[in-house]
Parts: structure tokens; sequence; C-alpha cells
């Protein structure tokens, strides 16, 4: 098996749409010899003239040398047939997601190439397994995943599969740099690593709309606001399409079988069964004039109540005490009028009047176990005095940073989806899918979070994350949010949340 960084490294890509395209950018911008193929009659040679194009157009930005975009394009070679194929050390197949038309390609490739040629598939869902059974020599069969657009998205998952060898797993991690990804090693699955660990972030937000608890826009900018997203759930699917996401969504849950922590709501179905699919129908979660919203409902609490100036603790918590005084309110015992703050972690605000004695009416939760600086979430029970959430959102706002009120929920927003997306990463540790390095890296570029599920672990404590997890299940009594073991062994026993078993 010839060397990933061998000088005559020749690598074929089947399928020369927009992921085929990007694929022989990359590699014959890593000095690559690259043979292009697609059924369609001239689309390789169209394809290959437009990567010219873009390579061309980042000379002229600077990005890279006027010689290296000349270079690169010319080792890009269009073919016509798989027999073409021939002297490639590796083909990765780039065509669309169906099994037998998969199945049946890689038969042919397997004709064509030498035994030692490495096959891989970017499918982003079917199983390699599945491909690999109707292949005669399974140890060279692998995935290589890449992301689109691919000359701008980093990642790249390396699938083994049951029967991948080795040697096999091993050029590819290093074709992968070689083109100037990051590689990470994954273990063939539902979904892979990025779209199963992808699953917590939208699924939950989908759950708290669900129970109306807050709006799509209000958790959204929770999200982006307080804990760092470039985009909420709600503007993630709308982007990507509810037509790609839902059926995703389903396939893990599928493949995972019904796992509750992989499971979507009724709203998201609903969407799709509607045809609302986001941007590219002009309406989803939000409504759209191309990539525009248009008249975006507000996330922000309005009031004209005058701002409190005195409040009570429903119990003592500095940080609390620390965030009323920053606000100007003086803190009291309580007088019977005055509104009780109170911030919990992982209960809703029912929980923590039972727990404290504190008075439902006048109880508004805060949650601090986010970034305060731009948005404050306020929350509050059923049957709870308005007048007493707005005097403290009017002194929240008086400080120059915005107030959504959220209804009663365990863990709020931020806490509930950061929980949720560190328990899932945990959950993929704890089944060997990857590495607890390579889901932090995969989380991070593969979807552009702020932090991965380790990194979200840490951030909110691990011990913190787990009584999260912990206060969920017992409110909702429903199984999606039962802790990893992973999650629960490593905050019990107080070790950093990348410890290997």
């Amino acid at each position: 098996m010839k060397p990933a960084d061998a000088a005559d490294y020749v690598l074929g890509v089947a399928g020369a749409g927009a992921m085929g395209q990007g694929i022989a950018q990359v590699a014959a911008a890593g000095g690559m010899r690259v043979l292009l193929l697609d059924a369609r009659e001239g689309a390789a040679a169209s394809a290959r003239d437009t990567i010219a194009g873009r390579l061309a157009r980042l000379a002229e930005k600077g990005r890279i040398s006027a010689d290296d975009a000349e270079a690169a394009a010319a080792r890009i070679e269009p073919v016509a047939s798989v027999a073409a194929l021939a002297p490639c050390d590796a083909v990765v197949e780039a065509v669309f997601e169906d099994l037998e038309v998969k199945r049946s390609l890689f038969a042919q490739i397997e004709e064509a190439v030498a035994p030692d040629c490495i096959i891989a598939s970017n499918t982003s869902s079917i199983p390699i397994a599945l491909i690999a059974r109707a292949c005669r020599y399974r140890a060279r069969i692998a995935g290589l995943h890449f992301f689109n657009p691919v000359p701008l998205m980093k990642l790249v998952e390396v699938i083994r599969a049951a029967e991948t060898g080795d040697e096999v797993v091993e050029t590819l991690v290093g074709l992968g740099r070689r083109m100037t990804r990051v590689p990470v090693v994954v273990k063939d699955s539902p979904g892979f690593l990025v779209n199963m660990g992808g699953r917590a972030f939208t699924t939950e937000g989908l759950r708290i709309a669900h129970e109306g608890v807050a709006t799509p826009a209000q958790i959204d900018a929770i999200m982006r606001d307080c804990r760092g997203f470039r985009m909420g759930p709600f503007e993630l699917m709308d982007l990507t399409g509810i037509d790609v996401n839902y059926p995703v969504s389903q396939i893990v849950w599928e493949g995972y079988q019904q796992d509750r922590r992989l499971a979507t709501s009724a709203n998201h179905k609903a969407m799709f069964d509607a045809g609302l699919l986001g941007r590219k129908t002009g309406a989803g979660w939000y409504r759209y004039a191309g990539a525009d919203q248009v008249d975006p409902p507000s996330p922000d609490h309005q009031t004209q109540a005058e701002p409190a100036r005195t409040v009570s603790l429903a119990e003592q918590d500095e940080a609390l005490a620390t965030f009323a005084e920053s606000l100007g309110l003086r803190i009291a015992p309580d007088d019977g009028t005055a509104p009780i703050l109170a911030a919990p972690i992982g209960d809703d605000a029912t929980h923590t009047a039972l727990a404290t004695g504190a008075d439902f009416r006048r109880l508004v939760c805060i949650d601090l176990a986010c970034d305060t600086s731009r948005r404050v979430t306020v929350m509050t029970a059923p049957g709870a005095d308005a007048a007493a959430r707005d005097a403290v959102a009017a002194a929240i706002a008086a400080s120059g940073r915005k107030v959504t009120a959220i209804g009663d929920s365990p863990g709020f927003v931020a806490q509930r989806i950061g929980s949720m997306i560190a328990n899932l990463g945990c959950h993929m540790a704890e089944i060997g899918l990857a590495t607890p390095a390579d889901i932090e890296t995969a989380m991070r570029l593969g979807l552009n979070y702020p932090l991965g599920p380790m990194g979200l672990a840490d951030d909110l404590g691990h011990s913190t994350c787990l009584r999260i997890m912990e206060r969920l299940q017992a409110i909702t009594g429903d199984d999606r949010y039962r802790p990893a073991l992973w999650l629960k062994r490593r905050a019990l026993l107080g070790l950093p949340i990348d410890t290997p078993s």
C-alpha cells in the first residue's frame, strides 16, 4: 500500500458533484494527481473547469500563488470510465446516498484497481459495513467523510468498519492531512460522529419549544448570547434544511435502537410534513427573503415596570448575591412583598419553591450557569405574579442587558441544551465511537460549536452537568435525560472528563 505522502500518489474521485469537486480540489492542492470520474457525459470535464476557476480566484485574492493554482488545476484529469481509475492508489466515492448504487460502483471499482488500492466512501449516513459486504477485499474499504463546502470545512471523518485494516486507516489519516484537513478516526455507526453528536443541540431545542417553555427565537437568542453559538438550533435547522435534518435525526434514532436521548419531537415532523423546510422554501421556523429573515419575532422581554429596588434570596447563594448587587438591588429578608431570587441548577421554579419554601408567586429564577453579560434568562412557575418577574427584568434591562423570560423548565434553556450536548459526547466516548479528543475536535470543526461536548462538560463543571441531567430525569420522568456512565463516574470520582476507561 503506497504511503500517503508519496510524490506520485494518485487519487480517484468518483462523482463530480459539489462534494466530489471539493475533494478533488483539496487533493490536487495537496500535490496529488486526481482522476475525476462522473457518469454524466461531460460532467467531469466541466467540474475540472469549475475547480480551476475557483483556484484562479483564490490566486487573485492572494490566498495561493498563481503558479500553485495553475499546477493544482493541471493535476485534475477527467476520465470517462471506471476502468480509467486503474492507476489509482485510493478512490473516494462521492455519489448520491443510495446503497445499491454505491455497492454497484464499488464492485466496478474493485474490478478496475489493484488489490491494495483503498476504496473509501464519502457517505454521511450509510454504514460502511453495508457497502463493504458486497466487496471482495473488505479490509481496504473505509469511509472518508468530508463536510460541505470541502475547501472551507477542515474536518474529515475516517470511518473504520468492522473489517477495515489498520494500514488503511493510517493511510487515510495521512491523506486527510495531506489535503490540509483535520482527520478524526470514527467507528462505523449510524450518523458516524458529527451527525450523531449534533442531535443533542437540535433535538433538545425542539423539545423545549414543544413543551411551550420558550419560542424558537428565544431559544436561539439564549444559545447565541449566553452560550456563544454562532446560531441557535432553529436557525441551524433552517439553514441546513428540515428535509435534511429531520431524516438524519430519524436515521440516527432508528440506528441506535430508538434511544430516547436521540429522539426528535412532533414539531420537527410537523414542519417536515408541511414542507416548511427553511431558507430553501422561504419559510421554516422563520420566514425568509433569500438568506434574510423577514420580521423575525423578538426574543426580548419588554416591560414598562419600575425596576425592583429590594429583593430577597430563596437561599444563601454568593454568586446570586453578587449578581443582584451588581444590578443595584438591595438584599433584605423576605417581607412578603418583594421579589424572591433563586439561581437553580437543574431544577425548575416549581421544585425550587418547594425545596426552599419560597413563595412561588414572587419567585424569579435566574440562570447564572452561563454568560450573562449580554442576555439574562429569567424563569417563573405557573401562577407566578408577573409584576415580580417584570420588576426584576426591568432591573436587569437597566444594566444594559437583554432579558428573555421563559416558562418553567428544569435546567432553563442553556443548562438543558449544554448538558445534553455534553452527555451525548460522553456517551459517544463510552461506546468507543471515537477518542474524547477526536469527539471534541469533530464537534468544534464539523459543527462550528464554540466548545465541544468535553469542553462544555468542563465549562459547566461535570459535577454540575451530572446534577442537571439527574434533575431533568427526575422531574420529567423521561429516560431521555439519563446520565451517561462516562459522565457519572468521572463526576463522582472527581476525575477529568477525558480520563480513559
